[in-house]
């Protein structure tokens, strides 16, 4: 990365995996943290108006954990975290900081099982992964999980107090005791993909998570092969991020799904996605991301047959419904139900959900907005494509919104 653009992308991109490797290191979040920020206050004096280093996470690694150190002699800290054995750290690692050497994606992997600790609250755990390990802003955390900011905010608050309470090792928990972390596991990667999906054109500062998310979801599939769900959501990633390079035209404007030109999907990933939904199918246990990736892979075969089964894929999200009943997967199942049986009955499908609800979730306004111009109503598409340009899109939606917008205006 080039000075020209200064060092604040640089640090955005850096953070998750630093304070990842922080936390490892001297089980503290808040601690973590707070190295963090003061090596990016650093970080932006420093390079304001000079080259970057070839390895800015490596850099504020370094800064971060100098800082921390700092922060705990002060404190009177760092004799008893000496004592209490933070892994990697000894009295000659407290007065010279090693070269950066650390396995830092490992670390995050770590980072997301100790988040999803059992101690801490079902639905809290991964919000709270991903504002730690990810560094996904409150506000969109708060959107995902349709919950007003103030709300998410003291739920983490309570989720960061409850780790220091229970004394959470801050250290990958035996293979025996995965399993009861692993449903929070999947559902971080989920919805981090999920946030990072909604980013068509990868402009936003969470632009590297969707990749991230790809990695980790592989890891996680090489570590427990003969899970599944694991496998499941592993060729969920894989099928979403093979779509990647035909989700903006040449303009940068999103083009929905069922537009996009299937020939510049990534065959590699179909097909390496459809070896592990085979695996999964073979041990004889379904679950929703398996049902989620068959839902991908149908849409994914229009590449080598040239048309979508819309039928098969409204069966499937009626299976899904009825494994994850909600709001996301109802919406998702009522476009598919336009598809098949018209934008009257998708409508009608989409008028018994809460609407008071889904105020501030955007795609259940898109969906109004597209579902309406298809009948006819022009007027109540307007007023939903404003409804979801308020909602603060990332910059390739906000185009196919404003274009949706002007043809319902024209």
């Amino acid at each position: 990365m080039s000075a020209e653009g200064g060092p604040g992308a640089a640090i955005i991109a850096a953070r998750p995996a630093v304070v990842a490797a922080l936390a490892a290191r001297f089980r503290d979040l808040d601690l973590a943290e707070d190295g963090f920020a003061d090596a990016a206050e650093l970080a932006l004096r420093q390079f304001a108006h000079a080259p970057l280093p070839g390895n800015m996470a490596g850099w504020l690694h370094v800064a971060a954990r100098r800082r921390v150190i700092d922060r705990l002699r002060r404190d009177g800290r760092l004799a008893r975290i000496v004592e209490q054995g933070a892994p990697g750290m000894d009295a000659q690692d407290m007065a010279v900081t090693s070269l950066f050497d650390e396995q830092i994606h490992d670390e995050r992997l770590r980072l997301i099982f100790i988040c999803c600790h059992p101690a801490i609250a079902p639905d809290t755990r991964a919000a709270l992964t991903l504002r730690i390990v990810c560094g996904v802003p409150t506000e969109r955390i708060a959107a995902a999980f349709l919950m007003a900011v103030p709300a998410m905010y003291q739920r983490l608050t309570r989720a960061r107090a409850k780790i220091r309470e229970a004394r959470v090792p801050f250290e990958t928990p035996p293979p025996h005791l995965w399993g009861e972390r692993l449903s929070a596991v999947l559902a971080t990667l989920e919805i981090g993909y999920a946030l990072a999906y909604q980013d068509a054109a990868a402009s936003e500062p969470t632009a590297d998570l969707g990749p991230e998310v790809l990695r980790l979801a592989m890891m996680l599939a090489e570590l427990l092969p003969d899970d599944p769900e694991v496998l499941g959501l592993a060729a969920l990633v894989q099928l979403a991020e093979s779509r990647r390079a035909a989700r903006v035209d040449a303009t940068g404007c999103m083009v929905p799904l069922s537009e996009q030109d299937a020939t510049h999907w990534n065959g590699a990933l179909i097909a390496s996605a459809t070896r592990l939904m085979q695996r999964a199918a073979n041990l004889g246990c379904s679950g929703p991301y398996q049902v989620m990736a068959a839902i991908h892979l149908t849409h994914a075969r229009r590449r080598a047959e040239g048309w979508t089964d819309w039928d098969a894929i409204l069966r499937l999200y009626d299976v899904l419904l009825a494994m994850r009943p909600g709001a996301v997967v109802a919406i998702n199942r009522a476009i598919a139900l336009g598809r098949v049986a018209g934008a009257d009955a998708a409508l009608a499908a989409l008028d018994v959900l809460d609407a008071a609800a889904l105020t501030t979730y955007r795609p259940w306004h898109a969906a109004r907005a597209h579902l309406l111009a298809a009948t006819g109503d022009l007027v109540g598409a307007q007023a939903s494509y404003c409804a979801a340009l308020s909602l603060n899109p990332p910059r390739a939606e906000r185009l196919y919104l404003e274009a949706a917008l002007q043809e319902t205006s024209a």
